[in-house]
């Protein structure tokens, strides 16, 4: 990379490829990652669901819905982020190495921040395709049309405890809803799955497939059955971005991106434009396919000039003295 690119060549260089020395795990770091992944999984989901019975009851549709979303918050820190920190430091003691807390450049943020551009509308063409395919798939086959069925009720399920917590009655509701969803989970996940849980892999496993399998995880995690392939892409850039970067502070950014975007668009449009698919016809099926292809390839030619800048800053840093 020619040394007009960056404000800073001698410090930017060496905090994207600087060496680090892992530390010992005390014990497998894979098996610490599975532990770490079905204990929060039970903390979060299971005694979040029995704190929020206990506090609520059973009725969930007279509570206080600011209180609801307080405790959302809550649960994200104490059952989430609090336990990755806990892991992290009994399994390898030292937390900042493990979950690379380290603030990175503003032109290597703003780098991310422009694949995660492409991604998002990318994504939604994918998910329009999705929809179109197993609507075919459901009118062809009783059994196919029977597990449809199934999982439009978990969606909906989903789809409606999510749109209680994101409907606001007011602007300080409003700040509230970004804050809950968009900065909380954008921190307490990043830390969880692009910190202690893709550090873990990563001392087995080559950085992609790590990244690959942090974000099927991740991806289950969100029980939303039609969204899951798309968490797992999303969650694999997170995952790489996070690898380039070196900074646990990239995938929390997007992430809170991608969640304040989804909001932001509710807040505009509405539940019935937010929460219903897009619809597609065959009269539009080729124009639809043509934007996904096009997109696909774009973000293909992003990967590769990431992977080309962090390829010339690692030579670069190689032959300084």
């Amino acid at each position: 990379m020619d040394e007009d690119q960056i404000k800073d060549p001698q410090s930017d260089r060496k905090s994207i490829t600087e060496e680090v020395h892992l530390p010992e795990p005390t014990m497998p770091p894979v098996q610490a990652a599975f532990i770490s992944l079905i204990a929060v999984f039970f903390l979060y989901q299971v005694g979040g669901s029995l704190l929020t019975i206990l506090i609520f009851g059973m009725d969930f549709q007279n509570a206080d819905v600011n209180a609801m979303r307080l405790l959302t918050a809550a649960g994200q820190i104490l059952l989430i982020l609090a336990p990755s920190l806990i892991f992290t430091k009994l399994v390898y003691q030292d937390v900042t190495i493990i979950i690379r807390f380290r603030i990175p450049p503003l032109k290597e943020t703003g780098l991310f921040v422009l694949g995660l551009v492409i991604m998002i509308p990318l994504l939604e063409s994918y998910l329009t395709l999705q929809e179109y395919v197993l609507n075919i798939l459901a009118e062809h086959s009783g059994l196919f049309d029977s597990i449809k069925n199934f999982l439009d009720t978990v969606d909906k399920f989903v789809e409606q405890t999510y749109f209680e917590l994101i409907n606001p009655n007011n602007a300080f509701e409003m700040v509230l809803i970004v804050l809950i969803v968009s900065v909380v989970p954008a921190v307490c996940e990043e830390i969880f799955f692009r910190g202690f849980v893709l550090r873990s892999f990563e001392y087995k496993y080559k950085p992609i497939v790590a990244a690959l399998i942090t974000a099927l995880f991740f991806g289950i995690y969100h029980f939303n059955p039609y969204g899951l392939i798309a968490l797992i892409i999303l969650g694999t850039y997170l995952g790489y971005a996070t690898y380039k970067s070196n900074s646990i502070a990239v995938p929390m950014i997007l992430h809170f991106i991608n969640n304040f975007v989804a909001v932001t668009a509710f807040f505009i449009f509405g539940s019935e434009d937010f929460m219903e698919p897009s619809e597609l016809g065959p009269e539009n099926l080729p124009m639809v396919i043509a934007g996904f292809i096009i997109l696909v390839i774009i973000f293909t030619g992003f990967i590769f000039a990431v992977n080309r800048y962090y390829n010339n800053v690692r030579s670069v840093n190689n032959d300084m003295p």
